[in-house]
């Protein structure tokens, strides 16, 4: 069975869903060295297996776009690196 292509704006939706869930997986990684309570560690890295799961989803649907994004999600990206230091810097005091 063929599957429609996305429309364009579904597809800026898909990819705003997909840096979401991208800074959600870097912080939840980032954040696992600061915690020690060992419960909350483990529920931060079943956030970070669960996040990796649902954007890999999420990249199988975003292959179906008009277009596609000029980088690869399978890295993230030093724009999101930069993200997370600054909020980091600003918040995590």
């Amino acid at each position: 069975m063929n599957t429609p292509a996305l429309a364009p704006h579904e597809s800026m939706e898909l990819h705003e869903a997909l840096n979401f869930k991208t800074l959600c997986l870097a912080k939840s990684k980032l954040m696992q060295g600061l915690v020690f309570d060992q419960e909350l560690k483990a529920l931060m890295q079943k956030d970070v297996i669960q996040s990796t799961q649902q954007i890999a989803e999420l990249q199988a649907i975003y292959a179906r776009a008009p277009f596609q994004a000029p980088h690869s999600f399978n890295a993230i990206s030093p724009d999101i690196i930069v993200m997370v230091r600054i909020f980091f810097t600003f918040f995590a005091s």
